[in-house]
């Protein structure tokens, strides 16, 4: 009789993961670890980590328990070859549980191996990209289920990253020669960026920071430290305490992301820990050493030289992993020569870069940043949006010669208005701090001067909070928010390495359901695509991104990550009020089509007699243009609207919302958009469904009372607008609302639309 295996703390739990690679000394017993606990939660006889080498096309066994240890090394199979081999070629779990009379069963007796009747091999990938595969294998027959596979999937859908960078730093069998990796350094010597006092730039996530600035260039590279610690006699014993101090801070920092944003913070220091544990890499260092190099620049040579690897493959995910070798190497410097804390490198800090992507933005505020400035990028883009729920202050700003101030220079960042001060005056430091104090986002946290909501004269208006992360529930239930009108599921997409799991999605989905109890909660599907990218998916060449591969277009086209997000909502959901939304519907075929997935994954768990909820409402959101073409059809088939105003207004008026040259252009204001709007709240009314409203349009104040005019009753805003927005609505008389409204509809030119916005708001104050 098969033994029920118990699969409630099963190892996709982030920490006993975390702590899988932080126990071990090397990456070879890292992999060692990964099949013993695997093999011990599995109740397996045999599991076995294979993996794949594109440029022979062969898979090679790493690692093993169970099988002779003479086994790791020879065993090879080819793409396709065997039911292994078949599972990295198809990207899917085989699981055979008579396997002797499979005719792809293949076992090894020349290193005596037995014939193990159950079988169940699952691909490591990243997308499209095959790593490996973990093979477990028993001698009884049928004893792998269906349960376990999906947990062998939410295992190796966890660790992929980790392998790969694994991998990676094993399949490097020599040392970079002298001039391998050597760049052209910049010597970081101060050098103050001529004339440049004030930036105006435009608000991505408002605040306010005064601090010393810090330039992440790529053109910069490691602190140039190894002149003037030249003389200096350190021994490889400092190098090794250097590491172990090195190490420590890394797992620690990872242990206090993890808390904070469980959602999101997926092993993202792991690169860095991998390499300190490469036997290679450190071998490397200690090699320069002993040519006589000082161990700072040994450390910077080897470094360099890895960098450099990373940057010359085709990879682009590894290609990004070179930021994280030089900042692993920079704080292996900074440890060596006996600076304690490395995480003073950032924090405090006003952090200036070309660019970041999410998980750079994480990393940076687990350490401590204090204010970011971007050199691209939209106000509306994934990041402000990311930057927005860590509460850190983000300016935008083209602005190059950020790029050449000094080391330490002092900023002043007055992300309200999208001003930077380079080396502000006394004067302006006082003016701002003065003006901070009756100004801090913070103090708005604090309630909402009524719990319910309603104009001048009456009329009950409900205002719903936007989540972007775990991490927003707290602001989202200090300002008494009457539910989540948008949780914008992509975010843990986009920082990972790999699609989440169903079991991922449940656990996050659960929490983000237990965090608002008894209140509404409307779940967007995956919203991918345009400037939320996904770095392990290949989307190919797209010219236009915002008009390529993106939100239900991929969901469509992607059914098994689509349905693994719906069942995980659904099982998250049971007994809630849960909504799901559709982003980016263009045809009522695929709305219908969107709808009869949810119903096949409801019947499917039904069947699996998975507790979920069975008939979640499920709306569409208005954003394309072919939307409000057909809006009387789609009425007829929702159960509700929500208008994204971001995406709606940049899709009708063909302005790319995250590019600053036609910024200009993108007008909320527009009669296009304001007709639209009201065509699309007029069919839902026609038909008795709700339409919401959310994206930036929803917390601009003096859009309100238009939106109010046209009969939008519900907002879904980030919860830092709400108590200003509350104010806003209960200053507002419905009847004059709506009568300023159809003054506003009546008109066809931009100016004088301005002209009635402006006296309208002079009028109010």
């Amino acid at each position: 009789m098969v033994k029920k295996r118990d699969h409630t703390k099963l190892l996709c739990d982030i920490g006993e993961l975390s702590g899988l690679f932080s126990d071990t000394p090397s990456l070879e017993a890292f992999l060692r670890k990964v099949v013993e606990m695997v093999s011990k939660h599995m109740r397996s006889e045999v599991c076995s980590i294979y993996l794949y080498y594109e440029e022979t096309g062969e898979l090679v066994l790493k690692a093993t328990k169970g099988l002779k240890s003479q086994a790791v090394g020879k065993v090879r199979l080819k793409l396709g070859e065997g039911l292994t081999g078949q599972a990295i070629q198809e990207l899917q779990p085989i699981c055979v549980r008579h396997a002797s009379q499979s005719p792809g069963y293949r076992y090894f007796p020349e290193i005596g191996e037995e014939v193990y009747e159950s079988f169940l091999a699952v691909p490591i990938a990243r997308g499209q990209n095959r790593i490996g595969a973990i093979v477990i294998q028993n001698s009884q027959r049928n004893y792998f289920t269906d349960e376990d596979i999906k947990v062998l999937r939410a295992i190796t859908s966890q660790i992929a990253n980790t392998i790969e960078m694994a991998k990676w730093l094993m399949e490097l069998k020599e040392p970079p020669s002298s001039g391998d990796g050597q760049r052209t350094q910049k010597a970081l010597v101060p050098q103050p960026a001529a004339g440049l006092k004030f930036i105006k730039g435009k608000v991505g996530s408002q605040g306010f920071a005064l601090s010393e600035s810090l330039v992440l260039d790529e053109r910069q590279g490691l602190p140039v430290l190894t002149q003037a610690l030249a003389g200096i006699p350190y021994t490889l014993e400092d190098l090794d305490q250097a590491v172990r101090t090195t190490q420590k801070q890394l797992e620690d920092l990872q242990q206090e992301i993890e808390e904070k944003l469980s959602d999101v913070a997926s092993l993202i220091f792991t690169a860095q820990i991998l390499m300190l544990k490469d036997d290679f890499f450190l071998g490397t260092i200690r090699d320069y050493a002993r040519q006589g190099r000082g161990l700072p620049e040994a450390v910077t040579k080897a470094v360099e030289g890895y960098a450099a690897k990373l940057e010359g493959l085709s990879n682009a995910y590894l290609q990004e992993r070179q930021q994280d070798v030089r900042d692993m190497g920079q704080r292996l410097i900074k440890n060596l020569i006996g600076v304690k804390e490395t995480t003073e490198d950032y924090r405090g800090k006003i952090v200036v870069a070309t660019d970041l992507y999410p998980s750079d933005i994480l990393k940076l505020y687990s350490q401590g940043v204090c204010g970011l400035v971007l050199l691209s990028g939209g106000i509306t883009s994934h990041l402000s949006i990311l930057a927005r729920s860590l509460q850190l202050p983000l300016v935008i700003a083209e602005e190059r010669r950020l790029l050449e101030i000094a080391p330490g220079t002092r900023i002043l960042l007055d992300a309200r208005q999208g001003n930077i001060y380079v080396n502000p005056s006394g004067e302006v430091i006082r003016l701002h701090q003065k003006k901070e104090e009756g100004n801090v986002l913070a103090a708005e946290w604090k309630g909402r001067a009524a719990e319910k909501t309603f104009t001048k004269d009456g009329c009950r208006i409900f205002l719903h909070s936007n989540i972007n992360l775990l991490g927003d529930l707290e602001v989202a239930r200090a300002v008494g928010a009457e539910g989540i009108g948008l949780y914008r599921s992509e975010f843990p997409f986009i920082v990972r390495s790999n699609f989440p799991s169903e079991e991922e999605q449940f656990v996050i989905y659960k929490k983000l359901v237990e965090g608002m109890p008894g209140k509404e909660i409307t779940f967007r599907t995956l919203d991918i695509g345009g400037d939320k990218v996904l770095s392990y998916y290949d989307y190919g060449k797209e010219a236009n991104p915002f008009l390529g591969m993106r939100s239900m277009r991929f969901s469509l086209k992607h059914q098994e990550v689509f349905t693994a997000q719906l069942r995980a909502i659904l099982r998250a959901g049971r007994g809630a009020d849960v909504r799901i939304l559709f982003p980016m519907i263009s045809s009522v075929d695929d709305f219908l089509q969107a709808k009869r997935l949810v119903r096949h994954c409801g019947t499917a768990l039904k069947k699996e007699k998975v507790p979920h909820h069975s008939s979640p409402r499920l709306g569409v959101m208005v954003e394309l243009p072919a939307a409000v073409e057909i809006i009387r059809e789609l009425a007829a088939e929702a159960d509700f609207f929500s208008i994204g105003t971001n995406d709606f207004i940049q899709y009708m008026l063909a302005v790319d919302r995250t590019n600053e040259k036609v910024a200009e252009f993108y007008l909320p204001h527009h009669p296009s958009i304001l007709r639209a709007l009201k065509k699309v709240v007029q069919a839902a009314q026609e038909r008795h469904i709700e339409v919401s409203v959310c994206g930036d349009m929803a917390h601009e104040e003096r859009y309100i009372p238009y939106l109010l005019g046209i009969g939008i009753r519900k907002f879904s805003l980030d919860s830092i607008y709400i108590p200003r927005i509350q104010k806003t609505i209960e200053a507002t008389a419905l009847r004059q609302a709506e009568r300023r409204t159809g003054r506003l509809l009546r008109q066809s030119k931009i100016s004088n639309i301005e002209k009635r916005l402006l006296k309208e708001s002079l009028d109010k104050a």
